[in-house]
């Protein structure tokens, strides 16, 4: 190991430095030997080692240092290695690793639940329970609203991605690689229209309206509102590519629910623990889920997901009916209030709302000069750009320019279900001249460039 630092978290240099080229001998060493141990399904972004990281940084093995715009999919919003997350699970694991909480309960899985009754959207009575991924969260919202309400059909959105279990697969719109050759698929979900402004074909003005009355008018018709268990939606579309439903459009779909007692269900997998400047994005609107899904963001790395609703949804569910063997780990517990203490005491909901105003107004002056920039769009700390042909509006894809910023040290994402858009998620803790920074290494190889 080359890189001179012993310890990871905020504590590292917080700078760009690239000694090698990207990637260098040492991580190129590895991924060999990850390619004779590891399946080829299991893809690789940025084939670096990493061996630290914190703030906005991470580390590899040839000691380069690369500014971080992923947080690992939007999951170390409070930094790696955060003192508080490590400080916690320290004193953690020298006390106990597991119990399984069905067998002998702890009181850290406990406070979660109450932390997490108490700062989800909505006033009303809510319990929770704990997972251990986003999609056993997904599949398990589903699980209680088809056994509180005893229908079956589940609605779900064009550009929506929900996991890969079976049900979660099934709910996810795009096809690669998440659901190529992996069916038959579960039965009685049904997808709808999303309002996204950018590809509307009647103009953003338009969205809003027109897709919820084709969505309100495809679940009358093919399902009928009577047979509709849940309806399933990202409040910012993550996977599809950071689409922005028309504001007003999750209002109307969340009417349509109350009237016809369909139990909404807000994936917040990816959007939720201050990421796109709210604590939860459903709040940008007002609105109140049913039942909401969290992970990612929720323990600073560790594996922990949850499921928090309406208590007479959640408490319909006969004894036995919802856990599993490693839900609520006590380490990933602890974790989760270290998460939940820093966002509160360093203000992150705030820092989101201004990394938001630092990325958006360089991205729009970006896209003024290139054209190849369609649409800027996000909120918070969440941000995409898509890429387009200029002359015709179609589709870029986006993998080049995210390893031209990639071989220049900033490690960027793609996303989108035209796998056309370049997805920014830096941590809430990266300091603002690498977010500047960050910035314009994009800027150098986007500005006035229509070219991949």
């Amino acid at each position: 190991m080359s890189t001179a630092t012993t310890a990871g978290g905020p504590g590292l240099p917080q700078e760009r430095r690239l000694v090698t080229e990207i990637p260098g001998p040492r991580s190129r060493e590895m991924f060999a030997r990850k390619q004779t141990a590891v399946p080829p399904g299991i893809g690789t972004t940025l084939p670096v080692f990493v061996t630290h990281a914190g703030g906005g940084v991470v580390v590899d093995a040839d000691g380069n240092s690369l500014i971080d715009f992923g947080s690992g999919i939007a999951v170390t919003n409070v930094g790696n290695a955060a003192p508080r997350v490590v400080e916690r699970v320290s004193r953690q694991v020298a006390d106990f690793t597991h119990t399984c909480f069905m067998i002998t309960p702890y009181e850290s899985y406990v406070e979660v639940c109450e932390k997490l009754n108490e700062l989800t959207p909505g006033d009303h009575e809510k319990r929770t329970f704990l997972v251990n991924s986003g999609a056993e969260a997904v599949e398990n919202a589903v699980k209680v609203a088809r056994h509180a309400t005893g229908r079956q059909a589940v609605v779900v959105f064009d550009h929506g991605y929900h996991g890969r279990t079976l049900l979660t697969m099934t709910l996810t719109a795009k096809n690669m690689p998440y659901k190529h050759r992996f069916g038959p698929f579960a039965p009685e979900v049904y997808r709808a229209p999303l309002a996204y402004p950018f590809r509307w074909p009647t103009g953003p003005d338009n969205c809003a309206d027109e897709a919820a009355a084709q969505t309100i008018d495809m679940i009358n018709k093919q399902i009928g509102a009577e047979n509709v268990a849940a309806v399933v939606i990202e409040p910012i579309a993550g996977e599809g590519g950071f689409i922005v439903p028309a504001r007003g459009f999750l209002p109307k779909i969340v009417e349509f629910c109350r009237a016809n007692g369909i139990v909404f269900i807000a994936d917040e997998v990816q959007t939720g623990f201050a990421r796109t400047g709210d604590l939860f994005a459903c709040e940008d609107e007002g609105i109140v889920p049913d039942i909401i899904c969290t992970a990612k963001g929720i323990a600073g790395g560790l594996p922990l997901a949850a499921v928090t609703g309406r208590a007479e949804l959640l408490d319909a569910v006969h004894v036995g009916g919802l856990g599993g063997t490693y839900g609520g780990n006590p380490l990933a517990c602890e974790a989760a209030l270290g998460v939940i203490e820093t966002i509160q005491e360093d203000k992150l909901v705030e820092r989101a709302r201004r990394i938001g105003e630092i990325m958006l107004p360089r991205l729009r002056a970006l896209q003024r000069r290139s054209p190849i920039i369609g649409d800027v769009r996000g909120r918070g700390a969440m941000i995409a750009i898509e890429l387009t042909d200029p002359a015709t509006g179609d589709p870029v894809p986006a993998g080049q320019i995210a390893q031209r910023c990639h071989a220049q040290g900033l490690l960027a994402l793609t996303a989108g279900t035209y796998g056309n858009v370049l997805r920014f998620l830096p941590p809430l803790v990266i300091p603002d001249h690498l977010l500047e920074e960050g910035l314009s290494i994009l800027e150098n190889i986007l500005g006035g460039d229509n070219t991949v």
